[in-house]
């Protein structure tokens, strides 16, 4: 209801409100932002991004698909991830407990 009344009244919604309400991830204050963005973008790179790519594909599927298709998909991306080089450096790391050194492959 809250999204219906903010497109149909065109209401104003201050940075803190959309973090509050998921619109956005996070504000940072003008004072840090470029460390802020750095740091986030640095954390991003250093993830497995093919398994990213994966979720972030899965996730904009789930609005077409029913449920018996999503859990379908998300299946065959399971799959497709367990094949990365990621995936077995991710093991790994668990396994030597150690910090994991993805290579987006």
């Amino acid at each position: 209801r809250r999204a219906s009344a903010l497109m149909l009244l065109g209401d104003k919604v201050s940075a803190a409100d959309a973090v509050q309400m998921g619109m956005i991830y996070k504000v940072f204050a003008d004072e840090n932002f470029d460390q802020e963005v750095a740091a986030l973008a640095h954390k991003l790179a250093n993830l497995p991004t093919k398994g990213l790519a994966y979720t972030k594909h899965l996730l904009n599927r789930t609005f077409g698909n029913d449920v018996a298709q999503q859990l379908r998909a998300e299946g065959d991306y399971q799959l497709r991830a367990g094949h990365t080089a990621d995936y077995r450096e991710g093991v790994a790391a668990f396994m030597e407990k150690r910090q994991p050194a993805f290579t987006g492959q």
